[in-house]
């Protein structure tokens, strides 16, 4: 009762703060505890200037570093609070004032149990970068190499657990407040966030997901990956190598150095396509602030604390859908969403065939460097309503990213776009994920994968038949009237069938596992 009631207190003063704002309208268009937004409108009201969205994300910056992380969050959402607004959570900056030179030093020594003259024969006190969960300062070690220090910010932990614990309670709310919700799955949207944030507060989960893309990567010179210092890494200071490069927004500054802003759209192309397709491991926070583009135009990307990962199943569902889109075969674009389970199978694949064309003709029809796969994805998901299509979160992660990408390289190469150039990409790997011969090879791999199993198969089998025998095996009660329904009768048949109804489940549920 006293968490309902500090959530309930907490929720009125976040109500306030949007009021403030003029950026009440997600508590009441949604309608959880109008009661809250009501009391907080009529003594925080506000005449503020700019749109709703912008609004909104004002207020979620001045609410702290969950809030901004929330806010990133809903700007996935363009079914929950419309396009409009969706883009201008999309420019929610995730920085905030930095905190001291001190604080930062005294992290690294509590980290590693050494003066930070140990580790580093320099350390700039100012840092280059400082966000919502930590801050970056330069350094160089007491071996020369140049690298970046990330230190996580003071209490943070303690801060995140409170705020997610109101965004736990305050989905339960709206699940019970607006049953019809529920398909939009809030409770799962803010468990991904705090899976997200959980991974964010511990670095070695950063370094080890910087040292799996690298790996990911290695030969691959457009993609440059930093370096994990392990020896400095621990788990609120992470310390890699250094990036000199060009801002990859600061188009003046690449060409000014003789470098073909078309190559880098092109490698950021085929770098995307790597991490989603081939990979199924991508970076899932592009922003200009954490890509640099070097002499050479490779593009080098720093700050994995958020990263994305998409199964086998899905990447083929995905890249048929897209590979439906861009060729304008939409009925083959409504299928997969069916064949995918997205899309309840008592819904009209026609109906929703139409709705497939009725978003993407006019998104297609645009001249070909303003195309927005991003941007159709989100009005996609507005008419998820009408079929009860259920929310995907791995492809509102991806849909983000896919935005976020696709502005970047639109500034840096209006002329061109990075789907145009990405399409032979995704076909080449359609046809070697989805021919024949990738069909054989599922087959040969799943054939392989139960010959593994059959030894450990074998001996539950024996193990139940035993058990069986010896009376130990719980039978269901409906089979036990059975029986006795049946004395007079020869029990060896039914018994018989018992037994191989028994050990076929055995089976099968070995194969599965």
């Amino acid at each position: 009762m006293s968490g309902h009631l500090s959530n309930l207190w907490r929720l009125f003063a976040i109500a306030r703060l949007l009021a403030r704002h003029d950026a009440l309208f997600p508590l009441e268009d949604l309608g959880v505890a109008p009661a809250v937004a009501k009391v907080a409108k009529l003594l925080s009201k506000r005449a503020v200037p700019g749109r709703p969205g912008q609004r909104l994300a004002n207020a979620l910056s001045e609410a702290g570093p969950s809030f901004i992380k929330l806010g990133q969050a809903l700007s996935t959402r363009p079914d929950l609070l419309g396009e409009e607004i969706t883009q201008d959570l999309a420019q929610l900056q995730d920085d905030l004032p930095p905190f001291s030179t001190e604080q930062a030093r005294e992290t690294i020594e509590q980290e590693f149990q050494v003066p930070v003259e140990t580790l580093f024969a320099s350390f700039d006190d100012e840092p280059v970068a400082a966000a919502s969960i930590a801050q970056v300062h330069f350094a160089e070690t007491t071996d020369g190499d140049k690298v970046a220090v990330k230190i996580l910010r003071p209490g943070i932990e303690a801060r995140f657990r409170r705020d997610l614990d109101l965004f736990r309670w305050a989905a339960q709310v709206m699940e019970r407040a607006r049953p019809d919700l529920k398909r939009l799955k809030p409770r799962e949207v803010v468990e991904t966030i705090a899976q997200s944030v959980e991974l964010e507060m511990d670095l070695r989960f950063e370094a080890a997901a910087a040292a799996e893309m690298a790996d990911n990567f290695e030969g691959d010179d457009t993609f440059i990956i930093p370096a994990v210092d392990w020896a400095r890494t621990g788990s609120r200071v992470l310390t890699t190598e250094r990036i000199d490069g060009f801002p990859i927004n600061d188009v003046d500054a690449i060409t000014a150095a003789g470098i073909d802003p078309k190559t880098v759209v092109e490698n950021a192309a085929r770098a995307f396509f790597n991490q989603v397709f081939r990979d199924g491991f991508f970076h899932a926070d592009l922003h200009p602030g954490n890509l640099f583009v070097m002499a050479d135009g490779a593009i080098g990307a720093v700050d994995f604390g958020i990263m994305g990962r998409v199964d086998k199943k899905t990447r083929r569902n995905l890249g048929e859908m897209l590979l439906g889109f861009l060729t304008r075969d939409y009925r083959r674009a409504a299928e997969v969403h069916f064949e995918a389970g997205w899309v309840p199978r008592d819904k009209s694949v026609d109906a929703f065939t139409q709705a497939c064309r009725s978003i993407a003709e006019p998104i297609l029809d645009k001249p070909q460097h303003e195309i927005s796969i991003g941007r159709l994805l989100g009005q996609l998901f507005q008419v998820t309503e009408t079929f009860a299509m259920e929310t995907q979160p791995q492809l509102l992660l991806l849909q983000k990213t896919m935005l976020t990408a696709e502005g970047v390289s639109r500034k840096l190469y209006p002329d061109t776009n990075m789907w145009v150039l990405a399409r032979p990409l995704i076909e080449d790997w359609m046809r070697a994920n989805l021919g024949p011969e990738a069909k054989v090879a599922d087959t040969l791999q799943g054939l392989a994968q139960a010959a593994e199993r059959l030894p450990r198969v074998m001996e539950d089998l024996e193990i139940g038949a035993r058990r069986l025998a010896e009376g130990r095996l719980t039978l269901d009660p409906e089979t036990i009237r059975l029986l006795r329904d049946g004395e007079d009768k020869p029990r060896t048949p039914v018994l018989l069938w018992i037994i191989v109804a028994v050990l076929a489940v055995i089976f099968a549920y070995n194969l599965m596992d």
